[in-house]
Parts: structure tokens; sequence; C-alpha cells
């Protein structure tokens, strides 16, 4: 589009200068350099005449150089005004055209620049809306349609980003029960069950972490029917002190590097007993894997929220890694080659805040302090 308008604007500057020459030659009077050259020497003829004395020979030719000159046109004014007027028309040619090609043809090449960046799929080149120019409003529903494809990707993405980590997670959250089962039928193999009463917790035991493979495998399955986005949390009120030392005795599982400290109060909270049962096997197995040493289980409390406290005696977390434990699929730098997917300690922050709490780590000299915490329900007794 451009070179068309080049080549026609060219055209008609062509046209302009050509009627413009072909108009001022033609009106050009005829005054060659011969004409002249010959009245020059017949006034030289009649200045010679006249010093010889040859009076009426010198007025005769005096009278046919008169008559000569009368008869030699001289320029109009016409051929001089019709340059001033080709030069405006050529102004006026010039403006036409750069008006043409900064209020059309700019524009509209910016909107073909544009298109060919989308088709190939960069959608970050903003296209600035000019009310100035005759594509205004058309340049603004452009980039309004961009900025409603980068908003369309970008939550696909995120789709895509939450089905990957629920997955994991559910993928995760299996292993930990399943490795109790694995313990406690370790247990039943080399004769651990001695008693009735013992067998019997054994049995009672692997049961229950049956169940809980069971309802994992249900969320996963519930997950690919809905794409459900987030696990689904059922609090119901109950007292925690209690349960945790059951669940801690359960996650034990015989070994002897897992310390309850049994608190002296009571305490009634509304959370998810199978979620929060997940959040202590992380962090025990968490602990289990990296610090390799005892682990101490103990419950505090202050006026309005109590703490569950994970204490192991390993090296802890590196102060450079403890912004970003939480992130999804990060590792500390201090993991050796200790097999992980990066999911635990997110999984335990995502549960804990579903449930109106939260969790902290804090490094110690001699090892590592995971502080979950929640609201109580009722006062503590």
């Amino acid at each position: 589009m451009k070179h068309k308008l080049i080549i026609i604007t060219l055209f008609f500057a062509a046209i302009i200068l050509l009627i413009t020459g072909s108009f001022f030659f033609r009106n050009q009077p005829d005054t060659s350099a011969d004409r002249k050259g010959e009245q020059i020497i017949a006034l030289n003829e009649i200045e010679h005449l006249i010093q010889s004395g040859h009076y009426e020979t010198a007025a005769e030719m005096t009278a046919r150089l008169q008559a000569d000159i009368q008869q030699t046109e001289y320029p109009s004014e016409q051929p001089v005004l019709i340059l001033p007027l080709s030069a405006c028309c050529l102004l006026f040619l010039i403006v036409v055209f750069f008006y043409i090609y900064f209020a059309m043809l700019r524009p509209f090449d910016k909107l073909q620049t544009f298109a060919e960046q989308i088709a190939q799929g960069n959608l970050n080149l903003p296209l600035h809306y000019e009310r100035s120019n005759y594509f205004g409003q058309f340049t603004w529903a452009f980039d309004s349609m961009r900025q409603e494809i980068t908003k369309a990707r970008a939550c696909e993405r995120e789709a895509i980003e939450n089905n990957k980590t629920v997955i994991a997670t559910l993928s995760h959250d299996i292993k930990t029960p399943i490795a109790s089962i694995r313990a406690y039928a370790e247990g039943l193999e080399a004769n651990l069950d001695t008693t009735p009463e013992k067998r019997q917790n054994y049995v009672a035991v692997l049961t229950r972490k049956c169940d809980e493979v069971a309802r994992l495998t249900d969320d996963l399955f519930l997950h690919s029917l809905s794409n459900l986005d987030k696990l689904k949390i059922n609090p119901t009120e109950f007292e925690l002190c209690s349960y945790m030392q059951t669940a801690i005795h359960e996650i034990a599982a015989e070994q002897k590097d897992i310390i309850f400290h049994a608190p002296d109060f009571t305490a009634m909270v509304n959370a998810d007993q199978n979620r929060l049962l997940q959040i202590a096997e992380n962090l025990i197995n968490n602990a289990r894997k990296y610090a390799k040493t005892r682990i101490d289980v103990s419950l505090t409390h202050t006026d309005d929220s109590i703490q569950i406290r994970f204490r192991d005696y390993g090296s802890g977390i590196p102060d450079k890694d403890m912004p970003f434990i939480f992130d999804k699929f990060y590792r500390g730098g201090n993991c050796g080659a200790e097999a992980g997917s990066g999911l635990g300690l997110y999984i335990v922050k995502y549960i804990a805040e579903q449930m109106n709490g939260g969790i902290q780590l804090h490094n110690h000299t001699d090892g590592l302090e995971a502080i979950v915490y929640f609201p109580v329900k009722f006062p503590y007794s």
C-alpha cells in the first residue's frame, strides 16, 4: 500500500512538472543568440556609417533596426507566475502524501505487524490505542482481543498447573500410609504381635491405613472427574490432644524414634482429622528422611491458638532456602541424594491454611522445629 501511494504521488508530480515546463517554454519569446548577434552587428554598422558621414544610409539602417526590435517578443508575466503556482501544487501534493501516510498507512502497518506477531504466538506485544488515527476503535478492539487471549492462556496454564499439583499431592500422600502398612506388615511377619491385644492393634492400624489410602484414591478419582483444583477439607469438632497421641502412636509403628510429650490440658478444635494426620505424617517422614534423629512431638497453647511442635535434631534448613521452602517442587540445598518431590511442606502449609491455621519453621543450633498452629474452638481445661 505504501509503495502504491509513492508511485501515485510521483506520477502526479511528474504531470505537474510536465505541464509547467510545456507552458513555460511554449510562451518563451524567440530571442535566440543569432538574432541578438545580428542586432549588435547592425548597431556597429550604423556607428561606422555615422562616423564616415553617410547619414542617410545610417538613418535607413536605424529605421530597419527599430522595426526589427519592435517585432521582438519580450517575456510576459505568465511564465513567471506559473513557477510559484507549480511549486504550490507540488507542496500540496507532498502534504497530502504525508498526511495519508501518517494518518492511515503507518497505523495500518502497525496493525499488520501486530497481527503477524499474534499469529506467531507473541501475545506480549502491546498495541497502543491512538484516538487521532482512523483505526483507533479497531486498534482498541484488537488489543482487547490480545489481552483476552493472554488471560485465557494464563487460566489454561494455571488449570494445568493445579491439575499437576493435585495429582502430585495425592500421589505423595498415598505413599505415607502405604509406608505405615508396610511397617506393620513387617512387624506381623517378624512375629512382633506377641499378645492378642497387640495383634489386634496391628490389624486395626492396618485397616485404618487401608481406609486412608482408599480416601486418597477417592480424592484422586473425584479430581479426575470434576477437575477440582483444591482438596476437600471436612472439619469436625474434636479434642486435639488425645487425637494427636493416638495418631503419633500409629505413625511410630513400633519404632522408637518418635517421643510424644503428652500435654496436661485438653483443647477442642474444628479441623479435618484425616488432613491433620497427613500433616503429622509429612512432617515426621521429612524428619526421618533428612534429620535421621529422634523426633519430639509436643503441644503448647496460647490464649487463642494451639501449637503442635515437631522437633528434630538434624542440620536444619539453610537460611537461604527458608523463603522458598514452602513453594511447590522446591527442595533445599541440603537434601543430598535423598529422593523427594518437594511437595511435603507445600502440602502441610496448604492443608493447615485451609483449616484456618498455619505453619512456621525455626532453625535451632541443634535441629529444626516445625510448629503447626490452629485456632481453638473452646477454652482449655
